[in-house]
């Protein structure tokens, strides 16, 4: 596994609209306090011109959003790269991307939700590490989150041990200033499924290679010339592989057939278990919790399943490495994470 060089001072943090852009003022003043943040931090920050455009939810079309995302790699000043924001469109511009640049100049790529396509993509395809965080807009919140303190921290190479927080935000709320935090209401509480056997008292712990992102996501890479997910289990198969997922869009229905088709496309051989992030907008036309939609169809691996774990988008969320061993413990609705770089 590649591990990109750690974000230093000095070094730019380059800012990219791989899906949607920014052309609403409080987004625009959230872009520009986000900027200020970590300038402020000893980090110059170089945006693309895609990312004060929009049109139909894109911020460019995907040719334009390949290029400007390749020099950002291309960029000798630039040390990490994080995306403008999420969106719906990122597979279009994954047709148009060089994957032999990336290779050649690996740097730290970050975001979630549609940016799974590209960080999936290069870890897969490619064996370097990207990180299931923060887009850039959550950087323009005027009193950082410890979350995002955090963040920073493992872009510049900590070793943090990331535990779950005390509460949540549930769901999206409107920004008045652009200048709010996180609007934390909801108490976080881990879910621990035990295998049969297993003490459901005891502390549950996974370890392995962690992989994932958003499950909306995933499921349009099934099949398609971008998908080597089987080849990069196969190759760390020794370590097993830790999927950590969330959902954005999916009810019961969608998830259950999703994971379904992600468990008979091989990508859940050599699993050590699961972690699933707060689902963002979970329903069931059949009265089917989350949880027995996942049970459903994952039970029968035999695996520990952790959910409603913060990853994803209902925030704060805990940085999530893909391609790093990872160390997951949880235990009375309480856990932490822990990446070693090997």
């Amino acid at each position: 596994m590649i591990y990109p060089k750690n974000l230093e001072k000095g070094y730019k943090i380059g800012v990219t609209a791989p899906s949607a852009g920014f052309v609403e003022e409080i987004d625009l003043i959230r872009l520009e306090n986000g900027i200020k943040n970590f300038e402020v931090l000893g980090y110059p920050v170089l945006v693309t011109d895609n990312v004060r455009t929009q049109e139909k939810g894109r911020s460019s079309d995907g040719k334009t959003r390949a290029k400007e995302m390749q020099q950002l790699f291309l960029n000798e000043e630039v040390g990490a790269i994080i995306a403008a924001s999420g969106g719906d469109y990122l597979f279009e511009m994954l047709s148009y991307t060089d994957f032999e640049v990336i290779m050649k100049n690996p740097k730290w790529i970050q975001g979630y939700s549609d940016t799974t396509g590209i960080l999936f993509t290069i870890t897969t395809n490619l064996d370097i590490a990207t990180i299931y965080a923060n887009n850039f807009g959550s950087f323009g919140m005027e009193i950082w989150h410890s979350s995002l303190v955090d963040n920073l921290g493992i872009l510049e190479g900590q070793d943090i041990e990331q535990r779950s927080f005390d509460k949540f935000q549930d769901g999206f709320k409107k920004k008045i200033t652009g200048y709010e935090g996180f609007e934390l209401e909801k108490e976080v509480r881990w879910i621990n499924l035990y295998p049969e056997g297993w003490d459901a008292n005891s502390e549950l712990f996974i370890k392995g290679r962690a992989l994932g992102g958003c499950l909306d996501v995933l499921l349009n890479l099934i099949g398609t010339r971008f998908d080597k997910t089987r080849e990069f289990i196969q190759r760390y198969q020794e370590d097993k592989i830790v999927w950590f997922l969330e959902s954005f869009d999916l009810g019961n229905e969608a998830l259950v057939r999703g994971l379904w088709q992600l468990k008979e496309a091989g990508w859940f051989e050599h699993t050590a278990g699961f972690i699933f992030g707060r689902p963002a907008m979970y329903r069931s036309d059949t009265e089917t919790t989350y949880e027995e939609a996942v049970e459903s169809v994952l039970g029968e691996l035999g695996v520990p399943i952790i959910l409603d774990a913060d990853i994803g988008h209902k925030p704060p969320q805990v940085a999530m490495m893909n391609g790093a061993i990872v160390e997951v413990s949880s235990q009375h609705g309480k856990g932490k994470i822990v990446f070693n770089r090997k």
